[in-house]
């Protein structure tokens, strides 16, 4: 155990975050941590008569006692959520600590930690708003200045019909479709490392092919390799975080939706409305969790094993996908 007791809090905060780089979080994500960590930090108070800056609060101060009431002057203005997810910031900063030798022990089992409230979903509002969407997304549009209606289709129908998260759309490579006509799914590398398979109906794959195709036509065959990200912007270059948001947020205003889309919910709004539908038409909260790839409805982190065939029941179920079947020519019209 080395006496570390005189280290800073800022520089040590900094390591915390370059150790977690190594997993590969999203900028985000790192960014939360920061803020979260930095946010508690400034309420502390160590005996003087304000907060100290970070490079002067010694990691010996932070005494159980002291982030109790750190924590009570944080969670005072904020929602449960917030201070739940600050809590968890510092109880992985010092388990780091603890892993590096650098305190004894993790004050944070003495702070009360808030039960975070269940998030509740924000599909998109209005009962035929998902079917304006992808009408008006499988549409040129004039005003675009170099429009391509096949991938912004491929990419509302992805979220739509298949729930995946902004990151799940970002990590497909060509490779992740699979299977043989009617059996197609797709490998989604899931939050937390946890990967799943979810099946991709016959209209969702229609899509898919129309867009693969449409790609190859514009930057040619070899800009489809199995290894190539799946989702590409106008240069054929793999789709970045800010271009995906900007991609679904230039859709929204197209279809004249903006209204229905629940404040902050943006892309996460779709698959919402994925998860929302399921549960409308008749899925099981079992389905539904191992669609999306969530935790059980327990909180034991296991998944609920669901059959395949009950999972592609589940997803056919999704009338969502009954919509795409009108948006492109029947394969005897092609």
């Amino acid at each position: 155990m080395h006496d570390k007791r005189d280290e800073s809090v800022g520089p040590l905060i900094e390591e915390f975050l370059t150790a977690r780089a190594t997993r590969k979080p999203s900028p985000h994500t790192l960014e939360a941590y920061r803020r979260d960590l930095r946010g508690v930090a400034a309420l502390v108070d160590a005996g003087t008569a304000t907060p100290l800056p970070l490079n002067e609060l010694m990691i010996s101060d932070l005494s159980p006692r002291v982030m109790r009431a750190a924590f009570a002057r944080y969670a005072a203005p904020r929602a449960a959520s917030s201070v739940h997810r600050a809590w968890s910031a510092w109880n992985s900063f010092f388990t780091f600590l603890v892993a590096e030798g650098v305190v004894a022990g993790n004050p944070m089992p003495a702070v009360g930690r808030p039960r975070a409230p269940l998030p509740q979903p924000k599909p998109l509002r209005g009962e035929d708003t998902p079917e304006e969407l992808l009408a008006s997304a499988a549409r040129e549009d004039e005003r675009q200045r170099d429009p391509w209606p096949e991938r912004d289709l491929a990419v509302l129908a992805l979220a739509l019909c298949a729930g995946l998260r902004l990151s799940e759309l970002l990590a497909l490579r060509v490779s992740s479709l699979s299977g043989r006509a009617g059996e197609r799914r797709v490998g989604v590398a899931g939050k937390g490392g946890r990967p799943r398979v979810v099946p991709i109906e016959p209209e969702l794959d229609r899509v898919l092919v129309a867009y693969l195709d449409s790609r190859g036509r514009r930057f040619g065959s070899r800009s489809v390799r199995p290894d190539s990200a799946l989702l590409v912007d106008r240069r054929g270059e793999p789709l970045r975080r800010g271009g995906l948001q900007y991609l679904v947020d230039s859709c929204y205003r197209r279809a004249g939706i903006t209204d229905r889309v629940p404040q902050g919910a943006r892309l996460h709004a779709l698959r919402h409305t994925f998860a929302t539908r399921l549960a409308e038409d008749g899925a099981s909260a079992a389905e539904i969790m191992r669609l999306l790839g969530h935790a059980s409805l327990a909180s034991s982190q296991t998944y609920i094993e669901v059959t395949a065939g009950q999972q592609r029941a589940a997803v056919r179920s999704n009338r969502t996908n009954r919509t795409l079947a009108g948006l492109l020519p029947s394969a005897q019209d092609s």
